[in-house]
């Protein structure tokens, strides 16, 4: 536990936005205390290690910008790096910024609350009592695991674990009869891993997710190098790209484009494999039948590539817009399905019913297994936040205020909440880019904004509600020009029983979004309440 009580700011989490958050306000002569749950660095690296935990962006730009040495220094061995690897240089990073010193490791802040006679918080932890000026959350969009309440579950004799919050001790799968419950990214990523490993492996599956190749390699020596000879202009293009990835985007419609030359694109990207593939065309997030050009192709490789006719059409999305759920990046995963040892259950019509001592029910059969893996997802976005107690300035905590849906300036503060920065909170592009990208372009503003106030010996800085409002209203009507909110994914938070249905993340771009906080900044943060 720190030795001091009263900062400048407070940081809760020391993931790569907490890291990042950090080191920046220190460089700027702020006395700041990070508090974190877990006993290391990574955030979400820390905590996701289940089998094939993997980045689905490119390891090279899944990476800060921030250090010229850093980036030239640090060497990635693998196209999409691998959480081991993710979580090293989480490590290196800390080290080499000398940043554990200010960090107090397995503490969690469990409230806070606004003074607003002293325009101060009170952080309450799990050790004690501090407070600070301004209070800033870097608590990560996918932080806060979604576990179904399956009746049970506590009567289970085998193993139980959840992707998000994965043993540290080494799980065994050999010899084993595996349930995995979920196919989002980290079920895709799970079952491809121990596909090959277990006795049996049966995939509970209630919607399919789209899923195209990763091309996974390792990383040349020459390649890196390339790269990172040209970072400066590579690393300016995706701050100013729709989603901070460096993905082939053609300036025309799909529905505007001959056929061979469509089909061309399609085929060109799924041998590059990665996430480029549905903002190649400008229509296809816009449109429904242009989207479902995009769709259909990727179906007919599911097709081309399950043995089992009946199997692949279970695992061919039909009922929303390819990319309007977060799209999946694989190393075999719809081989896996043509194992001996692996097979499919919908649970669309038949849901699972209750966990048993031996297994599961579902559709009422039994099943038995030694072991599930509960691929189920996170309480994404609100999530994280709606877990600490965060009162305001009139006592209401944030999730009273959030009760229908996030409401944010920028998706960096709230209204009744002075002094409270949400690194890429509800209302920002956050988890539709590269987060890396999202994550240094928010930590910068924070700093500049705060550097804004200590200048001009201003102590309190509050998002206007009328700008709330209007912001809020933008939010929605870019995502309705959308297909986004065609589909019942987490970014609407669909996938948490009672939870409001809102579209979360701003849908404009990461380069737009951009050019709109510097405006406000430009203006003398209009948008802020500054006293």
């Amino acid at each position: 536990m720190a030795e001091d009580t009263d900062y400048d700011v407070i940081v809760i989490g020391a993931g790569f936005a907490g890291m990042y958050m950090l080191k920046t306000l220190r460089e700027s002569g702020l006395r700041v205390r990070v508090f974190e749950r877990a006993d290391d660095v990574g955030g979400t690296w820390y905590w996701s290690r289940y089998p094939g935990a993997r980045c689905d962006v490119e390891s090279l730009f899944y990476s800060y910008s921030f250090s010229e040495e850093l980036q030239q220094e640090w060497r990635w061995t693998e196209r999409y790096a691998a959480q081991p690897e993710i979580l090293d240089y989480a490590r290196h990073v800390a080290d080499r910024f000398d940043l554990r010193r200010d960090i107090s490791f397995e503490t969690e802040v469990l409230g806070a609350d606004f003074d607003s006679a002293g325009d101060r918080w009170t952080v309450r932890t799990t050790d004690a009592a501090v407070s600070a000026r301004f209070l800033i959350t870097a608590v990560g969009c996918l932080s806060a695991t979604a576990m179904p309440e399956y009746p049970g579950l506590a009567e289970f004799r085998g193993e139980a674990h959840h992707t998000g919050h994965w043993p540290h001790e080494p799980v065994e799968f050999a010899g084993k009869r595996v349930a995995v419950v979920g196919t989002g990214s980290s079920g895709i990523q799970t079952i491809t891993a121990i596909a090959a490993e277990v006795e049996h492996l049966t995939v509970f599956q209630r919607t399919p997710n789209f899923s195209v190749p990763a091309r996974n390699r390792p990383l040349s020596e020459q390649e890196q190098q390339r790269v990172k000879a040209d970072y400066a202009r590579l690393r300016e293009e995706s701050r100013q790209s729709f989603s901070g990835l460096l993905v082939e985007r053609l300036e025309r419609n799909a529905l505007d484009t001959p056929c061979a030359e469509f089909r061309a694109a399609l085929d060109r990207n799924w041998q590059r494999g990665g996430l480029g593939f549905p903002g190649i065309f400008q229509d296809t997030l816009a449109d429904p039948v242009a989207n479902e050009l995009s769709a259909e192709y990727v179906r007919e490789r599911i097709r081309e590539i399950v043995d089992d006719p009946e199997t692949a059409e279970l695992l061919c999305p039909k009922d929303f817009p390819i990319g309007t759920k977060r799209l999946c990046v694989d190393t075999g995963y719809y081989e896996s399905f043509n194992r001996d040892n692996v097979d499919l259950v919908s649970v669309r019509d038949r849901p699972i019913e209750r966990i048993t001592p031996a297994g599961l029910r579902q559709g009422g059969r039994d099943f038995e297994f030694d072991m599930i893996v509960f691929a189920t997802g996170y309480d994404a976005m609100t999530g994280p936040l709606n877990r600490i107690d965060i009162r305001g300035t009139d006592g209401a905590t944030l999730r009273e205020k959030w009760a229908d849906g996030p409401r944010t300036y920028l998706g960096l503060a709230t209204a009744g909440f002075p002094n409270l920065f949400t690194i890429t909170g509800p209302g920002s592009p956050s988890v539709l880019s590269n987060m890396m990208v999202s994550i240094e372009q928010h930590v910068d503003w924070i700093a500049d904004h705060l550097r804004y106030l200590r200048e001009r010996g201003i102590t309190r800085s509050e998002a206007d509600a009328d700008a709330e409002r209007e912001w809020c209203e933008h939010v929605g009507e870019v995502a309705d020009l959308t297909l986004f909110p065609a589909a019942a994914s987490w970014y609407t938070g669909a996938n948490v029983p009672g939870k409001p249905q809102v579209f979360m993340p701003y849908v404009g771009g990461v380069g737009n979004y951009r050019v709109l906080c510097d405006q406000v900044a430009d203006a003398g943060y209009r948008g802020f309440v500054l006293s």
